[in-house]
């Protein structure tokens, strides 16, 4: 590539976004939304919310991380029920704590709609440009630079380069390079990324084919309908979505695995082409029939990519092996006999950077106002990179305002879990957030995420006055019902008994309260209508989320009390100026763990890998002797004086 003439860009931003992918754009919507003068930058305005991989939002703990990025602000959770065209809330037969919505989405429409609203945002500017430089700026903040020698200045920058950093594409023996969907990859900002201090490795992903509706028989398949109620991931979604679509489920079977066994060596993967590491929760076809050699079957999902269109994603399919070898095992399927390619499915190999050198707030330690988010950070999904992105974009602007930043805690969010697991324990593959990730399950569900976030939400400034009204005008008709059920009594009946028997539960001998009822799972609120005299007109979102606090009462009660001891951990800061080498007796492995993480508290140091309990012990002796001696200094904590 010629070196191109710089000029300055006329143009001067707060706020500088490379990415438009999901979790560039949170980054520039809640930066602009927060007063800043905000650009986004994209390789191709065409590929702006992409969906590169599966067509869908939410999911097994990722659909709580958008209920929650909806609650804090974010925009993902209302363009996905603008442009779902099928609901399902998966885990139904499960507890509350792990319910997840998932929704199908038509990807062109996300797109185009979140594209416009981009577009629309007042101090957000959206712009076409490969950044090839990021750089520090003589007169304080940076200059990011683009390919056509455009400089803009700014005072913040947000990484947000998705799969796109040096990317390398690989279908069999052929490898070139490339970002996901045949977009161009971004080779030149790699180089200056490692000029200003920032670590880079490299990490890999994968997608399936997408095949041709109209060449597939769904008739041999498994059909897969939505909810007959579908909900919506935002809590401002008045109108409930529409299920206009179906997915399909087929199988592989022992003629695909043998087609996969015998061009094993012709997979990039097996034959040490690719030298990134992939994501272990969601592996390759390969992969799988290699490492469960034992299943003589894999279960495959075929899912619409829109409305509008006979493109059909392959779950549960992602390889790289060559083209020929993908046709020849596809169509070894049920269903797929004659299915004809519409793309090719391809790994991805990107460079990304290592998330321990970040704070929680995700800006570099070491590089004030740079900030990663997304893939770049070493997660995969969509929704992990908006959640990252919104986080990012929000304590830039407060940091550039000179206010205290925003830090999602494991106590409040799966959001601050997603970061505290990246920013204190790393990862050394691409990180899914799933709800077995967080020890706070009953607490952080997807139901309550208004409750647990937008208070902080409306804090920092993303959500408007009259949103908050209503969230709290919620929970006040919330916490009324739940004390009309505690104290509202039924007599015993003949009525009540036999709607008891039949739903299987012993019948009431005495007067019981209809929370009592409600406690046995055999019951629900609906059930107990007409015995209900006094019960108000209200929302659905109102009474279930009371029943859940019935239900869950006891369970709920003793994690808020684990919550109050982890808080106190979290609460004893560690001072950025600590030497870690001053601390007596604490092991070598615990000191260069420490002096690597640079932990903000007590209850961070506490869960990095190599820091035991005796080690916590001598940091906090530590702390008081020099809180002691130095009374007037920012450690003197009232925690750490007990």
């Amino acid at each position: 590539m010629s070196k191109p003439k710089r000029y300055e860009n006329p143009e001067k931003y707060d706020v500088a976004v490379i990415g438009g992918g999901h979790a560039g754009i949170e980054a520039a919507l809640a930066a602009a939304r927060l007063g800043m003068r905000t650009v986004i930058f994209t390789i191709n305005l065409d590929a702006v919310g992409n969906m590169p991989c599966n067509p869908s939002i939410g999911g097994t703990g990722k659909g709580h991380l958008v209920r929650e990025l909806d609650a804090l602000g974010g925009e993902m959770g209302k363009v996905a029920d603008k442009t779902s065209i099928q609901t399902r809330m998966l885990n139904r037969g499960k507890g509350a704590a792990v319910f997840s919505l998932r929704a199908q989405i038509n990807r062109r429409a996300y797109q185009n709609k979140m594209k416009q609203v981009l577009e629309k945002t007042p101090l957000l500017d959206l712009r076409q440009a490969e950044i090839i430089a990021v750089e520090r700026s003589k007169k304080g903040g940076y200059r990011v630079v683009t390919m056509l020698g455009a400089v803009f200045s700014c005072k913040a920058v947000i990484i947000a380069t998705g799969t796109y950093l040096k990317g390398k594409c690989f279908v069999g023996e052929v490898s070139y390079e490339g970002g996901p969907d045949g977009m161009f990859a971004a080779n030149s900002l790699s180089a200056s990324l490692k000029k200003l201090g920032i670590p880079l490795r490299r990490f890999k992903t994968g997608t399936p084919c997408r095949i041709n509706r109209s060449t597939v028989d769904l008739s041999a398949m498994e059909r897969q309908e939505g909810d007959s109620e579908p909900e919506a991931f935002s809590f401002e979604t008045k109108k409930q979505p529409k299920n206009i679509s179906d997915c399909y489920i087929t199988y592989t079977n022992p003629e695909t695995h043998a087609i996969i066994m015998e061009n094993l060596d012709r997979s990039p993967l097996y034959a040490g082409k690719i030298e990134g590491v992939g994501p272990r929760y969601c592996p390759s076809i390969e992969d799988k029939v290699v490492r469960f050699a034992d299943r003589d079957r894999h279960q495959l999902f075929v899912e619409p990519m829109g409305e509008d269109t006979d493109e059909m994603y392959l779950q549960g399919m992602s390889s790289s092996l060559p083209e020929e070898v993908q046709l020849r095992m596809v169509r070894s399927v049920k269903g797929l006999e004659n299915a004809v390619f519409m793309r090719t499915g391809y790994a991805i190999e990107y460079d990304c950077t290592d998330p321990m050198e970040l704070l929680p707030t995700l800006e570099f330690k070491n590089i004030p106002l740079i900030y990663g988010a997304g893939q770049f950070n070493g997660t995969s999904g969509y929704e992990e990179a908006a959640a990252q992105g919104l986080v990012a974009g929000v304590n830039a602007a407060l940091k550039i305002k000179g206010e205290e930043p925003m830090i999602l805690t494991r106590e409040n969010s799966y959001i601050g879990t997603l970061i505290d697991d990246l920013v204190t324990c790393g990862t050394n593959e691409p990180y899914r957030m799933m709800t077995s990730r967080s020890e706070y399950r009953l607490t952080l569900r997807q139901d309550n995420a208004d409750e647990r976030l937008s208070p902080i939400g409306y804090r920092v400034g993303l959500l408007p006055k009259a949103r908050y009204k209503r969230f709290c005008e919620k929970y006040k008709a919330v916490e009324a019902e739940e004390k009309r059920l505690k104290r509202t009594v039924l007599p015993p009946s003949a009525e009540l008994r036999a709607l008891m028997e039949k739903a299987g539960t012993a019948p009431a001998t005495t007067g019981m309260t209809l929370a009592e009822l409600l406690r046995r799972p055999e019951l629900n609120y609906k059930l107990l209508t007409e015995f209900d005299k006094s019960r108000p007109s209200l929302a659905k979102e109102v009474w279930e989320e009371a029943v859940i606090r019935i239900r869950y009462e006891g369970y709920i009660s003793r994690q808020n009390s684990q919550i109050a001891q982890a808080k106190k951990a979290e609460n004893l800061r560690i001072p950025d100026s600590i030497d870690y080498d001053d601390v007596y007796g604490l092991r070598i492995e615990a000191r260069t763990k420490l002096k690597k993480v640079r932990p903000v508290s007590i209850g961070q140091a506490s869960r990095i890998p190599g820091v035991n309990p005796a080690d916590i012990t001598l940091l906090l002796i530590y702390l008081k002797k020099r809180a002691d001696t130095r009374p007037n200094s920012s450690i003197c904590d009232p925690e750490i004086e007990k």
